[in-house]
């Protein structure tokens, strides 16, 4: 039987940790069922849906209810008023009656007295989980394994490498990732996602040939509805990487690859494949020029003389877009440090949030 009918956990959870995780299971193994209770300021930078379906994700336990609510009163833990104000926006969120609060901060006895509940404070000194929001926004790579998956996800560095075709862009993926790896620690976990396409590609001419033994490639033919497809796993295979790997993440490709493919081989742009390649989170792509690098034909590229063209369409859309990248030139060695200057420049810049309310009293 349980200790307690109904509990609430509230915080902002900007963004959720480890620390957040401890709080919610140890109140949901003291209760019949737990509110957990995302408040969320205009000012902060991750949107409350966000942090909502992050704890829901990390939380699915039956008993365990997680909401949200905008809260923009300001925060001042001495004046009566501000709480009163408070108080009122967490009842409109969690009307039903509580009878535990449980909290790792000091205004949890506070918190407790307005909701009519007992207070249970849960690891105050942080000794389980030695991480808070403020240092996970002041610096998510020291706090890496504090994070769960689709905080992860969220805030993982995501570089592309593109380019025409036979030009090294997997080469490329494969020796940046070898080469953060190496560096230890968090950066351990350092993965790189292959190119859909090109499994699809293989697939595709294997089925044809399985009809039409002997049949060259350039007999397979294409439809606008494949790319879409292909943009899409291009995402969820980038999506489910970038959830177990290191804070950075390198990509052969991506969807927006994908529109200038789609581009190719059916002469028209699509709509639909643009639209799957706009929900991207990536932040810097290294286009991989074919200037000195030799074409090599496995069976399944279109053509040396296509290159040139490749290489232009990407330079003007990345431009277009006003998306950052970089030229990769030159023998492997010489684009490997170059890319690895863009890449540490990206990753030295960090993450930005928006500070929270700040705290009075």
């Amino acid at each position: 039987m349980s200790e307690f009918d109904h509990g609430l956990v509230l915080g902002k959870f900007y963004p959720p940790h480890a620390g957040h995780h401890h709080l919610v299971r140890t109140a949901a193994a003291r209760c019949r069922r737990l509110t957990v209770l995302v408040c969320a300021s205009s000012v902060e930078s991750i949107p409350l849906a966000d942090r909502v379906a992050w704890m829901r994700e990390v939380h699915p336990e039956p008993g365990i209810d997680v909401v949200g609510t905008v809260d923009n009163v300001p925060v001042d833990y001495s004046d009566p008023d501000i709480w009163d104000a408070h108080t009122a926006v967490f009842r409109a969120a969690v009307p039903d009656p509580v009878d535990a609060v449980f909290t790792s901060e000091a205004y949890g006895g506070e918190l407790g007295r307005r909701f009519g509940a007992t207070a249970v404070t849960v690891d105050p000194a942080r000794a389980a989980h030695p991480v808070s929001g403020t240092a996970v926004r002041k610096d998510p790579v020291a706090c890496w394994g504090h994070l769960s998956a689709p905080v992860r996800a969220a805030l993982a560095h995501r570089v592309v490498v593109v380019g025409a075709e036979s030009t090294g862009t997997t080469t490329m993926a494969r020796a940046l990732a070898r080469h953060y790896r190496a560096r230890g620690g968090v950066w351990e976990d350092t993965r790189w996602v292959p190119e859909y396409g090109r499994r699809y590609s293989e697939e595709k001419y294997a089925r044809l040939q399985a009809d039409r033994p002997g049949a060259p490639f350039d007999d397979v033919t294409w439809e606008s509805h494949e790319f879409e497809l292909i943009a899409e796993r291009q995402l969820a295979d980038e999506d489910a990487a970038a959830r177990t790997g290191s804070p950075v993440l390198f990509c052969d490709t991506d969807a927006l690859a994908t529109t200038v493919w789609h581009e190719r081989y059916t002469g028209s742009r699509s709509p639909r494949v643009e639209a799957v390649a706009a929900r991207g989170r990536q932040h810097l792509w290294l286009l991989t020029d074919h200037t000195g690098v030799p074409f090599e034909d496995d069976g399944l590229r279109d053509g040396e003389h296509l290159r040139p063209w490749m290489t232009g369409r990407f330079r003007t859309e990345l431009a277009r877009r006003g998306l950052p990248h970089v030229l990769l030139t030159g023998p492997h060695e010489e684009r490997l440090r170059t890319a690895v200057a863009a890449v540490d420049a990206l990753l030295a810049r960090g993450r930005h949030f928006a500070d929270p309310l700040p705290e009075r009293g």
